[in-house]
């Protein structure tokens, strides 16, 4: 299984967002959510975050 997970401080800065930014997007649905690791720490999938930056670009070159 070659799933990486990325904490928030790399996820903020892979997408230049802040944490606000990001969590204000996860509520829209408008950005990939997080998973619960344990109980109280949480991380994202690094191919769902680099989908999102892709079609980022994909909505700018249409």
């Amino acid at each position: 299984m070659g799933t990486s997970i990325l904490r928030l401080p790399e996820v903020i800065k892979l997408t230049g967002l802040s944490r606000s930014a990001i969590y204000d997007l996860i509520a829209k649905k408008l950005f990939p959510k997080q998973i619960k690791l344990t109980t109280r720490s949480s991380g994202w999938i690094k191919s769902e975050v680099e989908q999102w930056i892709c079609d980022r670009i994909a909505d700018r070159d249409a």
